[in-house]
């Protein structure tokens, strides 16, 4: 990542590991994220600024139906 940026995310609606694995997978397939840590309610992010914009990492976390902001 030659433009890396870090980004962590309070995530609401997470309430047990089938949640984590949900939340993992969705970040894992937005192009440019390198998934640090998910836990229960909240996600460690790198990325690749020059790919992927905030707003679109918090996107992929809504789009499967919880709620994410930037922590």
């Amino acid at each position: 990542m030659e433009n890396r940026a870090s980004f962590s995310l309070v995530i609401e609606g997470m309430h047990c590991g089938g949640c984590v694995r949900r939340v993992t997978a969705a970040l894992a397939g937005v192009e440019g994220v390198e998934v640090r840590a998910v836990d229960v309610g909240s996600a460690q992010v790198d990325y690749d600024a020059a790919q992927v914009e905030p707003q679109e990492i918090l996107d992929a976390v809504n789009g499967i139906g919880f709620a994410a902001r930037a922590a």
